[in-house]
This record gives C-alpha cells, structure tokens and sequence, in this order.
C-alpha cells in the first residue's frame, strides 16, 4: 500500500520537531561555545614495511560558528587530518592523540559509537561526488535514507524535507530530479546533491573537504552563501579544506597552512592573507590568479569599445574575424540529446555561432549543465550535431560517419578534466602517450619511444616516469600527461575541457605556465573550457559566456572581464571569488543587493 502525501509545511514542521529533539537531547550548542579541540593529533600510514607520516602534531580548536580553512597543496595531510576524526582512515592508517567534540574524544572511538557521530553531530561533503554517491540508488533516496537514520521520520515527510533541500541547494525541477540516479547529473549537481545529504541532519560540525570545484562561480557563491547561513542558523563549526583561497577569503575565519604534514602558519584570515610570514604562505597566495590584475585603468579609457556578440544575433561569428581558415567554426550549431526511454529528447546547445582562429585560445565559461562540454565534445566528434554547420580546419564533420571521420582524428586532441579517469589504469604513463602515434602512425619500437621521450621532455616530467602507472602520479603529474597524449599527434585545434580544476593553486599555476608554452611551441588553436573566470583570462585571447544552452556573449577577454554586457555575464563576475577578505566582503555584498533587487523585480 502506498504511504499517505503529506503537506511540505507539515513534513517541515515533523523535521524542525526531529532537529529540537536532537537537540534536546544532546545539548545546545551556543555561538562562540568551543565544539572541538584538537591536540597533537598525528596520522601515519603502514606504506613498504614502515610508517609514513601524514600529520604530525597538530593542534588547534573549533568554535561555534566559525569557519577554520586548512590549506596546502596536494599531499600536505590536510585532508587526512579532517578524514581522522571520524575514524576514515584506510585500515593502513592509525590515529593518535586527541580529538574532543563537546567533551566525547573522537580519537580511538569504536566503529558503533562513531556511527551515531557521523551525519548527526558531524557530516562530510566529500570532493569527489560521483564516487561517494551509491551508483544503485536514486539521489532522492539517498538523502532520505540520511534522515531516516538519524530521525523517527515517515517516508512522506523525509521525501518533502529532501525536495526541500534539493531545491535549496538550487537542484533544477527538484521534483523530477529526486528519481534520478547520480549518473544523470552533470558534476555540479551530483556536488550540490552531496551538500544537500550534508546539510539534511544540520550537524554541529561541517568537514567541507573541496565542496566547490565541481561548481561554476555561480553556484559555488550560492552554496558558501547556504554554508554561512547554516553556521548562523545552528551555531554549526566549519573546516574548510580548499586550494582555492578565493573561497577562504569568502568563508575563513582563521586559516591553518599546512606542508608537508605540518603546521607551518596559523592565523586569523586577515593576518595570512594581509601579512603572510612564513614563505611557503608567501609562495601560496603568489600562485593565486587575480582577475583583471593586470587590467591598466588609462589602458582602458583609451581603449575603443569592440563589437561584442550576443545572445540572438543570427550572424555567424566568422563575419567579425579574419578571412583566414578558421580551425573551429560552429555556424547555427544546435546539439540534441535523443529520447531514452520516458524522457524526451534534450536540446543542450542551439544557435552557436562560435569561431576559433588558427593558433588562437578561446575561453569557454557558464554554469554546470551550460552546455560547455557539450560543444567541446561535438568539436571534436564525439557527439552529433543535429542543425547547423561545424566545421574543423576546413573539414564539415557535420554527419560524417566513423570511417571518414578517421583521419579527422589525427588533427584534434583533447585534455579531460579528470585525468586518473580518463587514462589506462592497466597501462603505464608511457604507453596511453605512446597510443595513438601507434593507431594513427604506426610509430614502434625505438621511434615510438624516442617520441615519447620527447613528449614528457615538453611537459616538464621525467623521462623514467613512463614505466609508472597512473595511481603512482600526483593529480599535477596525471594532468601532464594528459596533455602529452592529447599533443601526441602535433593537433591543429585542442579542447581542454576544466583541465585544471581539480588542482592545488600552486600546482594549477605551473599547468598553465606549461600550457601557454605548449601553446605558443606547438601553435594549436584551443578551446579551454573552464568554469574559473581568472584561469581563463590568463590563456585566452577571446571569451564565450554560455548560459542554458545559449552563447550568450562573446568578445575579447578584456573587454568581457571589464565591460560585460550581458545580465547574466555581469552576475557571473561578481561571484568570482578574490583572495582578499576585505574586498570580498564588499563583492558579496554588492552580489547580494543585485540578486535581491532581481528578485524584487521579478
């Protein structure tokens, strides 16, 4: 038998009844209260018949409604520190010292106590979405399940509490979204579905371990905005671990810097971003991107205004540039997504009109589920295009089939944005490079690993690291060889789809280095897709803003940094993030007035 509706309201006020009885029973936790204190905490790991140090000696303590960001790059035990809490170590690695939570030592608890800890006093949103989420189920029930562990709940009232922070999450059709399974969202939402089970329990302790770089500045302003709203509301503490120190400037109260497993810098977020002592905190910020830092504000009054395209002007692109042969021109291009099943067929992109020039790099931004992958992948063939014209180096591949399509392959490459995915696991680093000289040259033996030796020389790594495997690499490391592979066969046009999202800054900083010299060696043109506003302005020539499956504008960067004319263009700008506590608070500001008066609008 089917269980009984229940009313939105009504399930709301079952659930604020469950959250008052928690926390009736567990006691109330008042702002400024200190809900952890940790002492000497130190994480080692059982690696080659001897332990490795991961943390060592670390201390610090939590207060209520605060924010405390820890930071370093890859590998530095910043995650690991936080993971230790609640007993997520991997069986290899060990705990010790001290870790109390409103007087329970969480350090040596038992796999039963800690399972009454985890989701209710603390949760966890996780970096990588697609992995923490169960494939076989439904995101709706996942996060139901979440409340029906924790709360006496019925399944109507959990299903409305789930809407509900589906839809605050900013879930689109939250309803149709609740029966969807991860694998049907883009990576934005699968984040967004993974705070919403975060947040489902209001705990009295956040680990936020890289909860934004999945998500496009929009969303991601959005999604600190509800963190920061949670802090107030239940008087909730927040770590933050993140390499973007745009979003600790937005969020941190204190900062915790962190090498090599140990603490080299800790401080109010005023002090460490206004007067870094120690010089790895120095080399840190200094890798930060700036958007428009190098913008001169004479350059710009002396600068005309250009011509910029936008949303429903008909005329291909192609009239406003060179007459020389353009090695990507998208001419009306709309790309459709056949029915399956139930659902009906999805237009993801219509009436791109979008060029770009030989050796030029065009910047592709806008929101997850924009559409901007979708068109760096039909760029490359890997999806059909159902109206309009695309063109690569003078080749239509507009319904070409596979067959003629082949020696198309040889002229274009493309970098993911995951690298550990999209590489081999069974193959060492050198033969996924290797691969297609072989397939599409049939390069063997000394020529082929000459020219592998070569590829690894152009993106700054070893020549020995072709015997490793992909697991054995650094995120940075997987993410060179990613663009070797993808520069194996010398392409005419490169799609380099978010390829350094997944980065430290410190790391990100030295790819885009390599990425600009491999860019002016080789002489591709580039796509470079990113949902990183000032990541883009440091390799592109030209940007394209996309929005709901729309170019919405398109102009030299400069001008679509400074003088965006575009609504949407405009909003997206002021939720960039900068590493600047002061002027941050002044931007999210200015960015709350202008939603408010659109909401008062509309």
């Amino acid at each position: 038998m089917s269980q009984p509706q229940q009313h939105p309201e009504k399930a709301r006020s079952v659930f604020t009844d469950a959250i008052k009885l928690s926390r009736d029973t567990g006691g109330q936790v008042a702002k400024g209260d200190t809900i952890l204190k940790v002492q000497d905490l130190t994480v080692r790991f059982w690696v080659g018949q001897e332990w490795f140090t991961a943390v060592e000696n670390m201390s610090y303590e939590l207060k209520a409604g605060e924010v405390l960001a820890i930071v370093g790059e890859s590998g530095s035990g910043k995650t690991q520190s936080s993971m230790s809490l609640l007993g997520l170590l991997p069986p290899t690695g060990r705990a010790t010292g001290s870790a109390d939570l409103k007087g329970t030592e969480l350090v040596g608890m038992s796999i039963q106590e800690l399972r009454e800890v985890r989701g209710n006093e603390i949760s966890v949103i996780f970096q990588e979405p697609m992995t923490a989420l169960n494939p076989v189920y439904t995101v709706g029930f996942q996060i139901v399940e979440t409340l029906r562990t924790h709360y006496l709940m019925n399944p109507a009232a959990a299903k409305a509490r789930a809407v509900e922070l589906m839809r605050m999450v900013e879930i689109p059709e939250p309803e149709d979204s609740f029966n969807k399974f991860p694998h049907q969202l883009s990576g934005g939402q699968r984040q967004r579905i993974m705070i919403a089970q975060a947040l489902a329990c209001e705990p009295k302790l956040l680990i936020a371990d890289e909860p934004t770089t999945a998500l496009d500045v929009t969303v991601q302003a959005e999604i600190l905005k509800l963190m920061r709203e949670l802090r107030e509301r239940v008087s909730a503490g927040i770590i933050l671990i993140t390499h973007d120190m745009g979003v600790v400037a937005d969020m941190a109260d204190r900062i915790i810097v962190m090498k090599d497993g140990k603490v080299v810098e800790h401080g109010s977020s005023h002090d460490i971003f206004k007067n870094p002592r120690h010089p790895y905190t120095q080399q840190l910020l200094a890798s930060v991107p700036h958007l428009a830092e190098h913008v001169d504000d004479d350059d710009l009054a002396d600068r005309p205004n250009t011509v910029i395209e936008t949303e429903g002007n008909p005329v291909p692109l192609s009239a406003a540039r060179t007459n020389t042969e353009p090695a990507l021109l998208m001419e009306d291009v709309a790309i459709v997504y056949p029915k399956q099943g139930r659902r009906p067929e999805f237009r993801a992109a219509e009436h791109i009109n979008l060029r770009v020039d030989q050796g030029e790099v065009v910047g592709l931004v806008g929101e997850s589920g924009s559409g901007k992958t979708t068109l760096g992948r039909a760029a490359v063939a890997l999806l059909p295009v159902r109206e309009g014209k695309l063109t690569v180096g003078g080749f239509d591949i507009t319904n070409k089939s596979v067959k003629e399509l082949k020696p198309f392959r040889k002229t274009v490459g493309i970098v993911f944005q995951d690298p550990g995915s999209s590489l081999n696991p069974r193959l060492p680093v050198g033969e996924s490079i290797g691969e297609p000289l072989f397939l599409h040259e049939g390069l063997k033996g000394a020529a082929l690993s000459k020219k592998v030796e070569d590829l690894l020389d152009s993106v700054h790594l070893p020549r020995a690291m072709r015997n490793r495997y992909p697991h054995e690499l650094s995120g940075g490391q997987r993410q060179r060889i990613g663009i070797a592979r993808a520069l194996a066969l010398n392409p005419k046009l490169l799609i380099a789809d978010e390829p350094t999202s997944a980065l430290d800054v410190s790391v990100q900083a030295r790819v885009l280095k390599l990425f600009k010299e491999l860019q002016e060696q080789y002489g591709f043109a580039c796509l470079f897709i990113s949902h990183d506003l000032a990541v883009v302005e440091q390799v592109s020539s030209r940007i394209a803003v996309m929005h709901r499956g729309h170019l919405v504008e398109v102009g030299d960067t400069l001008d679509i940094v400074t003088r965006p004319q575009h609504p949407y263009t405009q909003r997206l700008l002021s939720a960039v993030p900068v590493p600047d506590p002061d002027e941050q608070r002044k931007r999210r500001e200015l960015r709350d007035a202008i939603i408010e008066r659109e909401h008062l609008v509309s």
